[in-house]
């Protein structure tokens, strides 16, 4: 619908200007959106009313079409402003979005077979096999939780992380977590027992961590430091995974382990 009012409003505008609001109806898009896309600097109107309002103008309408299309197509805006002032390769960021909705699809097609599964079961027993539900929810759970930790990679790493989830399976997440949490338990034997950062106990902990790691950023250097920037802004973090990683994050741990990793 957007589009259709687009197209229209491009042979109509001529040389006029238009308030905020008046140019938010003719777009089809809201006015948040348009003080969003200024504040980022997407689509920032030339022209200004005297008594200091936005005016926008038929080029602007042209360019808001491009951000509408690339939104529409899951770009991140800060790529898209990139691509808008012609910093940013075209073809590269449609290939990185492809990766990505591929990655998608993937997992929502292990759900749904998940959910196939269960509901072939019920209607073959008359019982429910709650492994197989257990199964649908590991699924549900692995992609809510990777959401929202997007913004800390860049586009490369995100190829990679994306490109990894083929292999991350249900399974293969129980054992990764069961290793971590055996991880943070000897952890925390070795400090209660005293031993120091630096002594051959506590390296061989160190050695183990660095494993684990390397699971999930296969020596990508990019990865890594998007999972450093993650990490380093635990703060900010949504309530449910500060919540889950409560354990994890515990300031006296990692700074031990930080302290081994040091000579590791």
């Amino acid at each position: 619908m957007g589009f259709v009012r687009h197209a229209v409003a491009t042979r109509t505008t001529g040389s006029r200007t238009y308030r905020v609001g008046e140019f938010a109806e003719l777009a089809g898009v809201t006015v948040r959106a348009l003080h969003h896309y200024d504040r980022l600097g997407l689509l920032r109107p030339l022209h200004r009313s005297d008594r200091g309002y936005r005016l926008y103008v038929a080029s602007d309408l042209a360019k808001l079409e491009q951000i509408v299309v690339l939104k529409y197509l899951g770009l991140p805006l800060k790529d898209i402003k990139s691509l808008i002032r012609r910093r940013g390769n075209l073809p590269d960021a449609l290939r990185r979005q492809q990766v990505v909705l591929v990655s998608k699809r993937q997992r929502l097609d292990e759900t749904i077979n998940a959910i196939a599964a269960a509901e072939a079961s019920l209607r073959q027993t008359n019982e429910p096999d709650w492994s197989l539900f257990r199964r649908i929810i590991k699924e549900v759970e692995m992609q809510n939780d990777n959401e929202w930790t997007k913004k800390y990679y860049s586009p490369e790493a995100q190829i990679a992380v994306e490109g990894g989830k083929s292999r991350w399976s249900p399974e293969l997440q129980e054992r990764v977590s069961k290793q971590w949490n055996e991880l943070y338990a000897d952890v925390e034997r070795a400090m209660a027992a005293g031993e120091t950062p630096d002594g051959p106990v506590v390296q061989a902990l160190a050695a183990r961590w660095k494993a684990l790691v390397g699971e999930f950023t296969r020596g990508h250097r990019a990865v890594q430091q998007g999972l450093n920037t993650m990490w380093a802004d635990q703060a900010n973090w949504p309530a449910a995974q500060k919540q889950q990683f409560a354990t994890y994050t515990r300031p006296e741990i990692m700074g031990f382990i930080m302290e081994a990793l040091k000579g590791n």
